[in-house]
């Protein structure tokens, strides 16, 4: 596989399934083999979740930036296998000290900073950072397991 950074929406599309308003990574930054991915998304206002979580104090739920760095611990594990077959998801298959340090508000940019700490059989577990402005907005370690489906 060839790669050109940075990796834009259309192309991140073409690694992962997901699709609006579920896609959310908008761009691939930097890429290192084997080793770490990082990757930002632009936090809007026009975005769904706004309109219940809160009206009168717009807040990106903390689920939404986790899964947010799943889809980007799965894109580091695609990209280093060399892609993805069209049978094969990434599925997200854990998490273990997640912590939340500020919250993340329209108009934000999310840096996600992931790093490879193993990889057998599969299933890949990461360290992945959620930074906006240079300051740690949450850390989690996360795993993902890759699997066969059937369409």
């Amino acid at each position: 596989m060839n790669i050109s950074l940075p990796i834009e929406a259309k192309d991140i599309q073409k690694l992962i399934p997901h699709r609006f308003p579920f896609m959310l990574i908008d761009r691939i930054t930097a890429f290192e083999h084997g080793k770490s991915l990082t990757a930002i998304k632009n936090v809007t206002m026009n975005e769904p979740q706004f309109m219940g979580h809160f009206p009168e104090y717009p807040v990106m739920p903390g689920v939404l930036i986790i899964e947010a760095m799943a889809q980007a611990c799965g894109a580091l594990a695609i990209l280093t296998e060399g892609g993805r077959n069209p049978d094969e998801i990434y599925f997200f298959a854990g998490i273990d000290n997640a912590r939340f340090k500020r919250q993340v508000i329209p108009a934000d940019q999310l840096v996600f900073e992931i790093e490879l700490l193993q990889s057998k059989r599969g299933i890949g577990k990461f360290k992945a950072v959620a930074k906006v402005n240079g300051e740690l907005a949450v850390e989690a370690e996360i795993m993902c397991a890759k699997r066969k489906v059937e369409k």
